[in-house]
Parts: C-alpha cells; structure tokens; sequence
C-alpha cells in the first residue's frame, strides 16, 4: 500500500483547525469566566460533566464505532438507526432514574446544588450519543468539513451562553446551559448530510439492524464495557475529588484538566479520527497499520512534546496571571500533572487501533486497569498533592505499556 501522507495530513489539519478555532474560544474568554465564576461553580459543572459523560460515553453501545466497518454505506446508516435506538432507550432509562432516587444521588454526592441539574442529565446524555454517531457517519463519508464547523459552531453557542447567562444568573447556570444549547446546534449541522442524501428512510431496515447488531456485537458486549471503565477512570476521579476533597478543588482541578486537555482536543482527536480512517484501510490491504501508527506517533510527539514542556517550566505562574491569583494553586495541580498529560495525549490519541483490529476484549483490560489505578490512588490519599503525583507515576507507566502493545498490533503481531 501507498501511504498517502499528504492527504492523511490534509484531512487532520482541516479536523484541526476547527478544533483550534473551537479550543480557542473558551481558552479566550477563561479569564473573564474564572473573574465571573467561583471554583465552586466550576465545581458543580464539572460534577455535571462527569455525570453525563459517564452515560454519555456508552449512550449508542458504542455501535458508533462499527459504522466505519461496513463495506457498504446502507449498512453503515443501518447501525446508525440501531444506535439512535439503544440512546433513546438508555436516555429514558436515567430520566426515571432520576425522578425516583435524586434525593439519594444528591446524598452521595454531598451537593445540594447539583439537585436540580440531575433532571437535565437524561438530555446531554440524548446529545452527546446522537452527536457521537453523526460524528462518526460523517467521518466515514471523509466529511471533515462539516466535523469541523460543527466543532467550531459547538464552542461558539457555549461561550455566547457562558458569558451572556452568567452576567444575568450567579452559580453554574451559565456554564450548564451552555452545555446544552451546544450540543443541539452542532448536532443540526452533523445531521445535514444524511437529510441531504435522505438516507434514512431509503435504506433502514429492521432486519439489517438486528443483523448487523449481532455481527458486531463485539462492541456493545467488550467496547461499552471497556469505555465505561475507560470514562469512569477519569470521570469517576472527578466525582470522588468532589466527595473527599471538596467541591472548590474539583473546581481548580477542572481548569487544569480544560487547559492541559487542550493537545488532546486541538490535535490527539484529529489525529485519532483520520488515524482511524487511514489505518483501516491499510489493514484491509495489507493486515496491518505500521504505516499510518508510526507517521501518527511521530507527529504527535513533534506537536505535543514542546508545548508540554514549555507549559511545565512556566505552569504556575501562568495560571495565576491568565485566571487571577486566587486560581494560582490550580497551576500547582498543573506542574504535577503535565508529564502524565503528556504521555496520555500521545498514547490515547492512537488507542484506536483497538477498534480496527476488533480488540474490543483487550481494551476492556487496559481501561479496568486505569479504573482500579485511578480509584485505589483517590482513596488512598489524604492529601490532594499526594493522590496527584501517585496518580502521575502510576498512570504513566500504565499508558506507555498500551503504548508498546499498540506497535505490536501495529506491526501485525
């Protein structure tokens, strides 16, 4: 196979660049939100967040991902359907959820102010898996265009409705509005090529679905399993940060994370999605991907190793001067933590490669592991400095091992 570099770094940089555009946007207006929001607002949404990625996460079964696999598109639109199904279903599921037991969810969660927001958990649950599957169908069209607009025009409805709202209304209101308006509008733009095609009612076929459900049951049985375990490693950390340590340092820990998450977002996804692409068509030819693994890891570490290192000398400081002098001890959090955010943007960005092999059982593996590291070092420490320099050594090694285990894929072993 000939490996076509040039247009692999076409259609990242075009994915790139409407995720720049959209990272940069609320990275521009994070001074005035950390003057306009409290840490403890940022706190509940971030709590929120968490929530309503964990469901989120797994909302379609993780049917998404096989969209890619099919030959053919009707069979790629049909797992589409299916998965819209399953998130219908799964929404409605938490919606009861919630109406029966939020006084028991907000006693676990030890915050009075999230009671009301439970209700609009069911709804970003709902988005987020439709935004998932069209994200994936337009991927598998080379679509990239229109990703990218909808990631931009995503950022765009947030930070109009984080600053507009929180002028208006104090607390978290702002910030989770926002979430939502987002998502309905970057949903809208994703869904335009399948009403332009008018793909649904052509092609949709009950039986296709039962049978195509089946023939890559694979994911919901191993890929949902593994990414629950996978969000809940990280997700997971942020509800019990709330529980053990308070509200206000989840709120600066959630800025480190926006602001550390940024590689990940502006260029480990972009990477990700066409490495997908780039990848499953070099395993169809020739049973392995060394080609486009090893041009992507190159890449990555080119981009992610001079920002990282920068940020690592300068982390502290930095923080206090961009966000005011009450957040400078979310730039302490932040100098611990950068070398694990480091090795993580480098080896999540190409995990993918689980999928295009069909190692849905071995991902499974690697994400209990980063749950059961990442729960142990929350309970076991009592002091937030020392669970964030434990979580960085342990976590550390944990993501370079899958790192070596994805080159051995890679090379067909």
């Amino acid at each position: 196979m000939e490996y076509n570099q040039s247009k692999f770094s076409k259609n990242v940089i075009t994915l790139m660049t409407g995720t720049t555009i959209a990272q940069a946007i609320p990275i521009v207006i994070s001074p005035i939100l950390t003057r306009l929001y409290t840490p403890e607002d940022f706190g509940v949404f971030s709590l929120f967040l968490s929530i309503t990625v964990i469901f989120g996460s797994i909302a379609n079964a993780r049917y998404e991902l096989a969209i890619m696999l099919p030959q053919k598109d009707e069979d790629a639109i049909n797992i589409l359907a299916l998965g819209f199904i399953i998130n219908v279903i799964m929404s409605f599921i938490i919606f009861v959820s919630v109406l029966l037991f939020n006084d028991i969810i907000v006693l676990l969660l030890k915050n009075e102010e999230i009671k009301l927001w439970l209700y609009f958990i069911p709804l970003v649950v709902f988005f987020t898996g439709v935004f998932n599957l069209l994200t994936y169908f337009n991927n598998r069209k080379e679509n990239y265009k229109d990703i990218a607009t909808a990631t931009i025009l995503k950022s765009l409805i947030m930070a109009i409705s984080h600053l507009s709202i929180g002028f208006i209304v104090s607390g978290a209101t702002g910030l989770i509005s926002g979430q939502i308006f987002s998502q309905v509008f970057a949903n809208f733009q994703l869904s335009k090529i399948i009403i332009k095609e008018n793909l649904l009612p052509r092609n949709l076929s009950r039986l296709k679905m039962v049978a195509l459900g089946k023939r890559y049951k694979k994911f919901p049985i191993f890929s949902m399993t593994a990414t629950l375990a996978n969000t809940l490693s990280s997700q997971l950390q942020n509800i019990l940060i709330s529980i053990f340590y308070g509200i206000g340092t989840l709120g600066f820990y959630s800025l480190v994370q926006r602001l550390l998450g940024i590689p990940s977002m502006l260029i480990g996804n972009s990477f990700g999605q066409v490495f997908f692409r780039e990848a499953t068509k070099e395993k169809k030819e020739t049973g392995k991907c060394l080609k486009s693994f090893k041009y992507t890891i190159k890449k990555l570490l080119f981009i992610g190793l001079p920002f990282f290192f920068i940020l690592f000398l300068v982390a502290e400081d930095l923080f206090a001067l961009l966000f005011g002098e009450e957040w400078r001890v979310a730039g302490v959090y932040a100098h611990i933590v950068i070398p694990l955010f480091f090795i993580r943007f480098v080896s999540s960005s190409v995990s993918i490669i689980l999928m295009v092999f069909e190692k849905q059982n071995i991902e499974l593996v690697i994400n209990l592991i980063l749950i059961v590291t990442s729960i142990m070092t929350v309970v076991l420490c009592s002091d937030f400095n020392e669970f964030l320099l434990i979580l960085t050594i342990l976590m550390s090694i944990n993501y370079l091992i899958f790192l070596c285990y994805y080159y051995k894929l890679a090379i067909g072993k």
